[in-house]
């Protein structure tokens, strides 16, 4: 099988590219710079074939897809930066990558007749109540930019294409790139007490276990829309930092306050980002394993 991945030099498109070579799959990694530039950790993700690939161009997309002719298209590629997409000067870039990098995306697949993958977010939803979502409920309202192009991206997968999958993830870590436990950690080593909100709900999820549960989902036909996270319970930014400073050693005290508290972000989050992931097992994939069980393998890996 051969794997086209966007966005490699990412959190998880690196590990996608990973899993692969462990499955001895033909992978092949794109991200728009013209070298890879994610963690050169001599993994098989800086050793794999890599093509430097602007999504947003049409016909740059079309020539590079048809000429790799890959059987599945994993997108990874996407503006991540929620609360910079809220600024004027931002918000045509970040249509452009996640709607029409994603058309572009999907143009291509159909041309090709091959699988694709599209990653979206807890964020499509607005958030409210205590209930989790499921992976085929409609009730869409996002609450900012980033959440209403992501959802613009998913439709314009599944309404041009019959074999998909849309997997929609929350609190994401993994070896590139910044996230919530490099912050906490970096943190915690200049202070001695931090403030974390404890009134948005979720569970993280790990690139390394993703990237292999998506690998599963592409051996297989079982198309849709999912929900993936990691297992271990649904728990608040607060609690998740304890755990982080509990097993990373740091004496830092953490102080839960509500998000009106906490104030400074720009782009409005959710409050409910529980994920309902029996679709998962209903189909035959393995859940992800408990999320502190996934922080202690992200601790050593990062040599903490």
């Amino acid at each position: 099988m051969k794997v086209f991945v966007t966005g490699v030099a990412g959190q998880l498109g690196h590990d996608v590219m990973n899993e692969l070579a462990k499955r001895d799959y033909e992978g092949i990694g794109s991200d728009i710079a013209p070298e890879y530039s994610g963690i050169a950790d001599g993994s098989a993700v800086t050793r794999m074939p890599y093509v430097s690939m602007d999504i947003t161009k049409k016909d740059l997309v079309e020539a590079v897809i048809k000429e790799y002719a890959p059987d599945v298209v994993v997108h990874c590629a996407a503006w991540t930066a929620v609360d910079m997409a809220e600024e004027d000067d931002k918000i045509k870039t970040v249509y452009a990558i996640n709607v029409l990098g994603t058309e572009n995306i999907v143009r291509a697949c159909k041309e090709q007749d091959c699988k694709m993958v599209y990653l979206s977010t807890d964020y499509v939803f607005n958030g409210n109540g205590s209930e989790p979502w499921f992976p085929d409920c409609r009730d869409f309202m996002p609450l900012n930019v980033y959440g209403k192009t992501k959802l613009e991206g998913e439709w314009a997968v599944s309404k041009n294409l019959d074999k998909y999958f849309i997997v929609r993830i929350a609190w994401v870590f993994g070896l590139n790139g910044k996230n919530f436990i490099k912050t906490m950690l970096d943190i915690g080593r200049k202070r001695e007490e931090i403030r974390v909100v404890n009134d948005q709900i979720g569970t993280p999820t790990y690139t390394f276990d993703l990237a292999r549960l998506l690998v599963d989902m592409i051996e297989t036909d079982k198309y849709g829309y999912y929900h993936a996270t990691n297992e271990g319970g649904y728990i608040s930014w607060y609690d998740f930092a304890c755990e982080i400073f509990r097993q990373s050693g740091y004496t830092t005290k953490v102080i839960p306050v509500s998000t009106k508290e906490y104030g400074q972000s720009k782009a409005a989050r959710p409050f409910n980002s529980r994920m309902d992931k029996r679709k998962l097992t209903e189909n035959g994939f393995a859940l992800l394993p408990s999320w502190q069980d996934a922080l202690a393998r992200y601790l050593k890996e990062i040599e903490y």
